[in-house]
């Protein structure tokens, strides 16, 4: 997100964020830096919530995930489905009624390998992600969302363009090179007139046609485009596929994890392991 932002400067004048499959809440970490600074202290109160206050300058960023997350502060924590209506609401109700500036979903779904499978999950989840988006995004907001690269990019490309006036297909540096992942930075959102947002899955609805837009043939169309494809993130920055020594600087000192992970899946593997008992299973 570090790189995104400093190549298209999607947080710049942000005061209403949403940051979707959000655990375990590293993208809600740099939110919280990039929009709050120092200004908000959060209580012991506030913890045990879940919840954070607005800062002075009533910056508001709300975490949605199904998966409960460890506290971080300045982020509203909601667990919920992006699949449900009652989730889009509780977001606006935590806006006060009023529409996010910027949407952001790094989510993606446990990979099995095959990248035809992997692929079409995700851009299923995509497909959650920019439901959930149009009931709350504003009139010339920005949506990032993690994609898959395919060999169906090009008419993920043309879809989005449908709801955004710039579609942009990203790589940060900090991506691994032999990763497939990207990232889609779609802004000015401008739906489709007469369009109504809604929750539809072509996994779950049988009649999919019903939620279409009746466009112009020539606006129907899905035609072969150029897509733009950008990579942020200079020589200057981290590289994913470079390691980097603890020794890199004479004074390097360990210090603990700020959170360590609440419910890890190795967790059982641990108490086995305590009780001896490891080997036996």
């Amino acid at each position: 997100m570090l790189q995104i932002d400093d190549r298209f400067s999607i947080l710049k004048d942000v005061k209403r964020c949403v940051d979707l499959c959000a655990a375990p809440g590293s993208w809600s970490q740099v939110l919280s830096r990039r929009l709050h600074g120092d200004s908000l202290p959060v209580t012991d109160e506030q913890k045990s919530r879940n919840t954070a206050t607005s800062s002075a300058d009533e910056v508001k960023i709300v975490a949605v995930d199904l998966q409960a997350m460890a506290p971080i502060p300045g982020v509203i924590q909601l667990q919920g489905d992006i699949t449900n209506h009652s989730t889009a609401s509780a977001i606006i109700a935590h806006f006060d009624g009023l529409s996010a500036d910027l949407v952001v979903c790094d989510g993606a779904p446990d990979v099995t390998g095959l990248h035809d499978i992997d692929t079409y999950i995700q851009a299923e989840l995509l497909l959650a992600a920019v439901n959930i988006t149009t009931h709350i995004l504003k009139p010339g907001g920005t949506f990032v969302a993690k994609i898959f690269r395919g060999k169906d990019v090009s008419l993920l490309y043309t879809q989005l363009k449908l709801f955004f006036k710039e579609v942009i297909i990203s790589k940060p540096r900090s991506s691994r090179n032999s990763s497939i992942e990207a990232f889609a930075v779609c802004r000015g959102y401008a739906p489709p007139e007469g369009y109504l947002p809604t929750m539809f899955s072509t996994l779950m609805e049988g009649e999919c046609e019903k939620y279409f837009v009746e466009l112009d043939n020539k606006d129907y169309m899905v035609n072969r485009k150029i897509i733009p494809f950008m990579a942020c993130g200079d020589l200057s920055g981290f590289d994913s596929d470079a390691t980097y020594p603890l020794s890199a600087t004479e004074n390097y000192q360990y210090h603990e994890p700020t959170q360590s992970p609440i419910d890890p899946p190795y967790k059982r593997a641990i108490e086995l392991k305590k009780a001896s008992a490891l080997d036996k299973q």
